[in-house]
């Protein structure tokens, strides 16, 4: 019992805080103002550019549609290029082949082989083979 007990203060009278009414409600509908502002703001901005990528996309589109008009011109074009430079090269290929020599010759320049006989229809045959025209 010899513990040492704790002292005993005094009773003071507690302290009367003063209760000062906090304008909380104020606070909260200021700050519901502003976040009211800043989603108008931010509706406006996205509504503005919304409106610049339409009336970019209007603009766009009809000169996209002839560029591609264009587009599919030219590759008929080509197409058709193709299909000529490819005769073209057969033609070359066939007039420059030595086997062929003597058979271009003879289309081009109406001469025979000596070996080969010609064939000459009388007068009177080649006109009943042609058709009459009327």
């Amino acid at each position: 019992m010899n513990a040492f007990q704790p002292s005993r203060l005094s009773p003071q009278p507690a302290q009367q805080r003063r209760i000062t009414p906090r304008p909380k409600r104020r606070l909260r509908q200021r700050s519901y103002q502003v976040m009211a502002l800043e989603t108008t703001v931010k509706i406006a901005v996205n509504v503005v550019i919304s409106t610049a990528a339409v009336s970019a996309l209007v603009q766009l589109l009809p000169y996209h549609w002839s560029q591609q008009e264009k587009l599919r011109t030219i590759r008929i074009d080509v197409k058709q290029m193709e299909e000529r430079v490819y005769g073209l090269q057969t033609e070359f290929s066939r007039n420059f082949d030595p086997r062929q020599a003597k058979m271009i010759m003879q289309e081009q320049g109406y001469r025979f082989d000596p070996n080969q006989r010609q064939v000459v229809f009388p007068k009177d045959t080649v006109e009943r083979l042609q058709p009459e025209s009327n």
